[in-house]
């Protein structure tokens, strides 16, 4: 959010950074660490309105702990986020290097939001849901979902868990509190909500989490998703990643120019938190805090996951078209990967020799599922067989189902 004072009269919000631009995040209200007050889970909406215009962080600019939202995890969890969130990383450049051999047909990356998947999968239970968007695969790497299988749906193999259903990125697994990801943007928002108000009416005490993008805060989606929310006090966390592009469009044209997304909750009267979403410390915190909030009956969170978008939007977008080519590098929150890398060294938990056996070792593992994802087959090579077409379709198939089936001596 930006301190300049907006023209009068008719206005298009702009990008401040173009092409052939120097980037410049000067007038963000994020470059110096100020501990924020942690809040009882019980604390109404009307005493946390100050919550959205702050930005919880844990990690010093000095890859120090301090503040008051310190998670008090142990250095086992953090070591296990690191090697999650470095797997994810890895998988990527991976399977986006195969996309551009023409070995898959479309694919996209969360580099720079690595924590947004993994942290979540970690902070939340077994028995919680997520509604991601697709950004969040390190949901299922961090709960040691096979990598074969996620490379397997990617090449649309025969072995493909999905039967070739969905595209090569919108992953979904129930038995890992994994819902199915949609192509439209915004729609698993609400889902999430009716799931929680679902679990709520039956008793259980099980939390779900939604995840939207900026861009798609400026949907109806969105809104609708905070107003049932509000209504029935779902036991639900809705997580915005705001990482400042909507494929070419900023985060501006969603009107975080003129307040922070995280602050569109107090209209709904659900509490608004920004958070620092690539120190993973804060994520952790913050998740955990909201999560309670849930469980005990207090409703709904609005989260801010303050980050950015490094790669581009999918393997069919160049963002060197729409911004700096040099601006991922300059983003001033850092990397999350490095940073709680250099959080455990300085800790004296982590060291620059057993980080690069780690990574050695995650190079391994992703190299020997793609090889024997591809000796499955790659796309168009191996297909799954048309008759899974027909199943989880229907409950019971109707005669034009069945008159299909014969048609292609099924």
């Amino acid at each position: 959010m930006s301190d300049t004072p907006k023209k009068h009269g008719f206005y298009i919000p702009e990008p401040k950074n173009r092409p052939g631009d120097s980037p410049d995040f000067g007038d963000m209200e994020i470059l110096k660490f100020a501990p924020v007050a942690k809040p009882d889970i019980s604390e109404t909406s009307e005493n946390l309105r100050h919550l959205p215009f702050q930005l919880v962080r844990t990690l010093t600019d000095d890859d120090i702990e301090d503040g008051h939202w310190k998670p008090k995890l142990s250095a086992a969890v953090y070591r296990k986020a690191l090697r999650y969130m470095s797997i994810t990383r890895i998988f990527d450049e991976k399977l986006l290097r195969m996309q551009r051999q023409g070995k898959t047909s479309f694919f996209l990356t969360s580099l720079g939001e690595e924590a947004l998947g993994v942290v979540p999968s970690m902070a939340l239970r077994e028995d919680d849901m997520c509604f991601p968007t697709y950004r969040q695969v390190g949901w299922l790497i961090a709960r040691d979902y096979p990598l074969l299988k996620l490379v397997n749906q990617i090449l649309n193999n025969r072995q493909d868990p999905l039967a070739g259903k969905q595209l090569p990125v919108l992953y979904s697994a129930r038995e890992y509190g994994f819902y199915s990801l949609s192509g439209n943007v915004g729609t698993r928002f609400g889902h999430s909500v009716g799931w929680a108000m679902a679990k709520a009416y039956r008793g259980s005490r099980d939390v779900a989490i939604g995840f939207i993008g900026d861009g798609s805060t400026a949907e109806g989606a969105f809104h609708e998703a905070l107003t049932f929310a509000s209504v029935y006090n779902a036991p639900v966390v809705l997580a915005v990643t705001n990482n400042q592009w909507a494929i070419s469009t900023f985060s501006g044209l969603a009107s975080s120019e003129h307040t922070t997304i995280a602050s569109k909750g107090i209209a709904y009267g659900i509490p608004g938190i920004r958070v620092d979403g690539n120190d993973v410390l804060a994520v952790f915190s913050v998740l955990d805090w909201a999560a309670q909030r849930a469980r005990a009956g207090f409703g709904a969170t609005l989260i801010e996951f303050f980050t950015y978008r490094v790669g581009a939007h999918s393997s069919s977008d160049d963002p060197k078209r729409y911004r700096p080519a040099d601006e991922p590098t300059t983003w001033p929150l850092g990397d999350p990967i490095d940073r709680l890398k250099k959080y455990l060294i300085k800790a004296g938990e982590w060291s620059t020799d057993q980080h690069d056996q780690m990574i050695m070792k995650i190079d391994a593992l992703v190299a020997e599922a793609i090889k024997e994802a591809e000796a499955i087959g790659i796309l168009g090579k191996s297909k799954p067989p048309i008759a899974s077409m027909f199943e989880g379709v229907f409950s019971e198939p109707d005669w034009r189902h069945i008159e299909q089936m014969k048609e292609l001596g099924i």
